[in-house]
């Protein structure tokens, strides 16, 4: 089973502390620094995904691969990289609350700014309910975001490198 996810626990692990360090650089750089924290994601995830499913192919499995392989070495790399990288912004967050404030303030003043035009896409309703949202809003909950749109672009991502990688011994 090792011989699976060893590749996996490298590179999951790798971009995972990568995600927190662009996060901790970003807030020093932004006053909230999640969303290019997310767009850090977006290029880091595949990349942590085909070296992982590459390695895997190369090295621990003769060359060969099947579409199932590639989606187990894939899941526990991306999956790996969103638990550290929740982990990491979450205790971020706990220590420096400060910096929560200062992100949740953000988010508020975002909000604030596109008032009318999110009022006449939605309604007043809607905007009131995300208004009290981000006001109720605590550390974890940008920490699980942060995680939750490293899984969703993983699997998605998993699906189409395990597709171009896989070939089999028949």
């Amino acid at each position: 089973m090792y011989k699976y996810f060893s590749s996996s626990y490298r590179f999951g692990g790798f971009a995972g502390a990568l995600s927190i360090l662009a996060f901790i650089t970003l807030s020093f750089l932004y006053p909230d620094p999640t969303n290019l924290t997310l767009i850090f994601g977006y290029i880091i995830t595949p990349i942590a995904i085909f070296l992982a499913i590459k390695f895997f192919k190369e090295y621990s499995n003769e060359g060969y691969l099947s579409f199932a392989e590639g989606m187990s070495v894939g899941f526990v790399a991306y999956m790996l990289e969103a638990v550290i990288s929740l982990g990491g912004i979450w205790i971020v967050l706990i220590i420096h609350p400060e910096l929560f404030v200062q992100v949740k303030d953000s988010k508020l003043a975002v909000l604030e700014s596109s008032k009318e035009s999110i009022i006449t896409q939605v309604g007043e309703s809607s905007f009131d309910l995300t208004m009290e949202s981000i006001k109720n809003m605590v550390p974890f909950d940008i920490a699980l975001n942060d995680a939750l749109w490293k899984i969703i672009p993983g699997l998605f991502f998993t699906i189409i490198i395990s597709i171009i990688l896989r070939k089999n011994p028949n």
